[in-house]
């Protein structure tokens, strides 16, 4: 193909990717939607019900190893359209289950096929363009967090008040299954093949995950990344209860105003976040830490203020606001794990980068979220996630001082 068709054909692959990656989100994010209707139904304990999303986390963490070295020596575009089989078939089943267990389970199940696409996707995605345009490509990727999480609140919040949560996880699993057979036939690219320099390293292959342990800005990247997911997992996961709970909103104004929110402020701070990093890159190379860490310090008290006003609408500005800076790292941070990491190793960094961010991120907050619901309520609860945000950015800034050279070695 000439430099045109090639052109022409990644946005195609961006396209569909960033379609699969909507359907990823909505159906990770719509069980939070319908927790006051599944804990009503089963009569669970804010722990138990928390344990919900630590348990897909879990899965999809451990998972995503196996996936990583996987997609490093076999078809990435194979094991994505697998995976996006396996999560919307395991979303589906989750209406018929009748109790704790089953559902349980069908949130195991979704872990595991979406371990196998968020692993392989990301480095499939970036062959397709040259290195500039990477913070940008993958901005557009991950407009899926805020827009898919917001629709899975706004599906989850109408369909499962107007016809039970069984039918809102029938309903939005259904559609992942028409795109897995244009997800299988998706041409896949050259590793690394749009890059000024390729060096096939022999070494870094064998390496393998040993390699990445001596790269300290994909190590300190993923601490703030580790951080910002411990966060934003559980304000994701909590704050439509938050709603319901201590604004006395109905389940369906507390996730219409919630995923509105999300995708007004999510969608402009990743393009933003996207387009201001890469422009600072071409002027220091600490360009996409400066936009994050700087997101991260202006987020949190504003993250703080939402928690603790009395008044509805001042919650809801605090809450846009400080998604909109939050969502500034989207792209940046991701760029970074490419920029530094040699394209035989790419799905195995995003692999280790997944395990580490879900083990100690969003697989634990939820659990720890509700448990300390349980002893001091929500709102106290829901505090603690601002120090992980100022964390983050901590991370962020000590990052810079290694980047230079860690991208000279790669």
């Amino acid at each position: 193909m000439n430099t045109s068709s090639l052109d022409k054909y990644g946005r195609y692959a961006l396209l569909l990717l960033l379609t699969v990656n909507l359907l990823n989100y909505i159906d990770r994010q719509i069980i939070y939607a319908v927790f006051p209707l599944i804990k009503d139904d089963f009569g669970l304990t804010d722990t138990a019900l928390g344990f919900l999303g630590s348990a897909f986390m879990v899965c999809y963490m451990l998972s995503a190893p196996a996936f990583g070295l996987l997609g490093d020596s076999m078809s990435r575009v194979k094991l994505a359209s697998a995976g996006l089989a396996i999560w919307s078939v395991a979303t589906s089943l989750a209406c018929f289950a009748s109790r704790y267990l089953t559902l349980l389970f069908a949130r195991i199940s979704v872990g595991v096929g979406e371990a196998s696409f968020g692993t392989v996707s990301p480095a499939l995605l970036v062959d397709y363009f040259p290195k500039e345009k990477r913070g940008w490509v993958l901005s557009c990727f991950y407009l899926a967090i805020p827009v898919g999480s917001a629709l899975g609140y706004l599906f989850g919040g109408i369909l499962g008040q107007k016809f039970g949560w069984p039918v809102a996880f029938l309903i939005v699993g259904i559609p992942g299954l028409l795109l897995v057979i244009p997800l299988w036939l998706l041409h896949e690219p050259e590793r690394g093949g749009r890059e000024e320099k390729v060096l096939r390293d022999a070494w870094q292959t064998r390496a393998g995950y040993r390699s990445l342990l001596s790269n300290r800005t994909y190590i300190i990247n993923t601490l703030a990344m580790t951080a910002m997911t411990f966060a934003m997992g559980g304000l994701a996961q909590w704050v439509p209860t938050f709603l319901y709970r201590i604004h006395k909103l109905d389940l369906t104004q507390a996730n219409t105003f919630f995923g509105g929110i999300t995708i007004l402020a999510g969608v402009t701070g990743t393009l933003i976040g996207g387009w201001l990093g890469d422009f600072l890159q071409k002027k220091t190379n600490r360009g996409h830490l400066l936009v994050s860490g700087w997101g991260f310090v202006l987020g949190a008290p504003l993250a703080v203020y939402a928690l603790v006003t009395p008044t509805l609408d001042n919650c809801l500005a605090a809450i846009f606001f400080a998604e909109f800076f939050l969502f500034l790292n989207t792209g940046p941070l991701n760029s970074i794990i490419v920029n530094v990491t040699h394209p035989s190793v790419r799905s195995r960094a995003f692999a280790v980068n997944i395990f580490i961010i879900h083990a100690l991120g969003d697989a634990i907050s939820p659990t720890v979220l509700g448990w300390m619901s349980d002893l001091w309520g929500l709102r106290n609860a829901l505090l603690i996630t601002p120090i992980a945000i100022l964390t983050a950015a901590f991370f962020c800034f000590l990052c810079g001082r290694f980047i230079g050279k860690d991208n000279a070695k790669r």
